[in-house]
């Protein structure tokens, strides 16, 4: 496989890892009526974290 393929999904599982904790971030910065939008943000958090292990696992396959 091309290593700018196996270089590409590296720099795109880093940046989704910086985007997950950004997101965890501001999840800890909520106020106590914030249930609704807690659980949705925590919902994107756990979707960015399953992009970035499957970015991980392609980058692997891709060496």
């Amino acid at each position: 496989m091309s290593s700018s393929v196996h270089a590409e999904l590296g720099a795109a599982a880093d940046a989704i890892g910086r985007y997950r904790e950004r997101v965890a971030g501001l999840i800890d910065g909520l106020g106590p009526n914030s249930e609704d939008l807690a659980t949705a943000m925590y919902e994107a958090e756990r979707a960015l974290l399953s992009a970035e292990r499957l970015l991980t696992r392609a980058e692997k396959i891709a060496r």
